[in-house]
């Protein structure tokens, strides 16, 4: 599902227009009925009062629609105009009009001078002041509108976007209205899914108001939404006559003392992901507890009790390797990361310890093979690209270090990114109880064995991400995220595979 920019969006509107032989007013009196009629559903004609707060553009028109439908529902209604500009669009003067006829009063105005609307907690507000082109900071009493809403801990709808919301940028000293459900038109919204201003869309959903999907299809995509039926689209199901040679071999190189339990996850999660064979290469202290944990893994240890060193390991072309679980940052270790870039040419899984080690010796960086992936959680990515202004400035420096050493790189989050180059892949399923420890070996575990089976690195990410996450959500179906461990993670890898191809009367009866 894709993403797009507010210049693709306003593109696409015009396109629809000649294309459909519409105006612009047209295209707002669908869309806001469209997002009257999800309301209407929700509120189910409850006895509340209702405040919709409009701007003078179009975003503003959608909501003097969704008013107009409301009030002609029976609804208490009470309409704001928020009057931050001198310049009306012609579809907000329409319905401004229309509002104005039906009511046989005009809206009330708000402005600089005017006290601030009343609006208590039991009220309902709909949020129709600023939709996807907002660039640029707002008048300081605009802002303390925004406060004011928020304050009142209202139930609001925001309209396509929470206003003071930008699509491209963030100012962590404007206020964003901070909306329980976000009727978002056509496709979601980049900043829906950003750690700084996520939280402000509250629940999403997307309302098709029937834009151009010739002209969508062919938009490059800000971002893509990866759904259920695209990971599907990335299985590669097995013949029935293959053998175990057939699905590769996975190396996890990692573990120190006291951290060898990540060792363990990580290869027991690639065995469970379909890697042929899986073996582990691990100082000597963990020998016993990987035969003992993971009978089916081949443990390889080298020359020290307590951590990574050197050792005489050669790898074939074919072999694939997950460096860095719960390996320290051991002098000694990064000697043994170093010799390892130097050898290995095919492309390799780095996580945890292994980013450090590329934070304490960045000449490393250009030794890691094409095609590899990075799968930092947010202090570790600072080890590759530096600090970072905002979420949206984060993105381009990861697209920039992805593009300079040809890698794929993992931004772990609630909403997990994976950037391919100028691809951007936002994965949504998963859960708060997947923030345990361990969680991100079994990720890492999961991309290697989708790795030595042949899949494509950039596929191993986007499909790998998938799967882990809805592993998390399938392992709490019957429990609450607290109890989560990430071995529950792994125990569900295999449901989670399924479950990509079951009918939703299958999944139901699954539960």
């Amino acid at each position: 599902m894709k993403i797009f920019s507010a210049k693709q969006l306003y593109q696409a509107e015009e396109i629809t227009q000649k294309n459909q032989k519409i105006d612009g007013i047209q295209l707002m009196e669908r869309a806001g009925t469209s997002a009257f009629e999800q309301i209407h559903a929700r509120l189910g004609k409850a006895a509340v009062q209702i405040k919709v707060f409009c701007g003078v553009g179009n975003n503003g028109g959608d909501g003097l629609v969704i008013a107009r439908k409301l009030i002609e529902k029976g609804y208490a209604v009470q309409v704001f105009i928020i009057n931050y500009s001198e310049q009306r669009t012609a579809g907000f003067l329409s319905n401004y009009n229309a509002i104005k006829e039906l009511l046989n009063k005009w809206p009330v105005m708000v402005n600089e001078e005017s006290e601030l609307p009343t609006v208590q907690a039991n009220d309902v507000v709909i949020d129709a002041i600023f939709g996807i082109g907002l660039n640029r900071p707002l008048a300081s009493w605009v802002n303390k509108v925004i406060t004011h809403i928020n304050d009142a801990g209202a139930y609001t709808f925001a309209i396509d976007v929470p206003s003071g919301m930008q699509l491209d940028s963030y100012n962590s000293k404007q206020p964003i209205l901070r909306a329980n459900y976000t009727l978002t038109f056509q496709a979601a919204k980049l900043p829906f899914f950003l750690p700084e201003t996520a939280p402000y869309a509250g629940n999403i959903q997307i309302i098709d108001i029937g834009l151009d999907q010739q002209f969508l299809h062919n938009q490059k995509a800000v971002a893509t939404l990866i759904t259920k039926e695209q990971a599907a689209a990335l299985y590669q199901p097995r013949s029935r006559f293959s053998h175990k040679g057939d699905y590769g071999h996975a190396y996890v190189i990692g573990g120190k003392y006291g951290m060898i339990g990540s060792v363990i996850l990580a290869t027991k999660a690639a065995l469970r992901m379909g890697a042929g064979k899986v073996s582990a290469v691990v100082p000597t202290c963990a020998y016993i507890p990987l035969q003992t944990v993971n009978p089916e893994v081949m443990v390889k240890t080298v020359a020290h009790d307590e951590y990574l060193v050197e050792d005489n390991f050669e790898f074939s072309s074919k072999d694939r390797i997950c460096f860095g679980v719960g390996a320290g940052q051991e002098e000694k270790s990064i000697e043994m990361f170093t010799t390892l870039l130097h050898q290995v040419k095919t492309p390799i899984v780095i996580d945890a310890d292994g980013i450090n080690m590329l934070g304490k010796a960045p000449e490393l960086l250009k030794l890691i093979p094409e095609k590899s992936i990075l799968t930092p959680h947010p202090k570790e990515l600072v080890n590759l690209i530096g600090d970072w202004d905002d979420d949206f400035d984060k993105i381009r420096k990861v697209k920039t270090f992805s593009k300079k050493y040809r890698v794929s790189v993992i931004v772990k989050g609630t909403y997990t990114l994976t950037v391919s180059g100028d691809h951007v892949y936002i994965n949504t399923n998963g859960n708060p109880g997947m923030a345990t420890a361990g969680s991100g070996d079994v990720l890492s575990g999961i991309l290697i064995g989708l790795l030595a089976q042949g899949y494509d690195p950039a596929i191993s990410c986007v499909f790998g991400v998938y799967i882990h996450a809805l592993a998390g959500d399938l392992a709490i179906q019957n429990t609450i995220p607290d109890a989560l461990l990430a071995s529950d993670i792994i125990a569900h890898q295999g449901k989670a595979l399924r479950y990509l191809f079951e009918k939703p009367q299958e999944v139901k009866n699954s539960k």
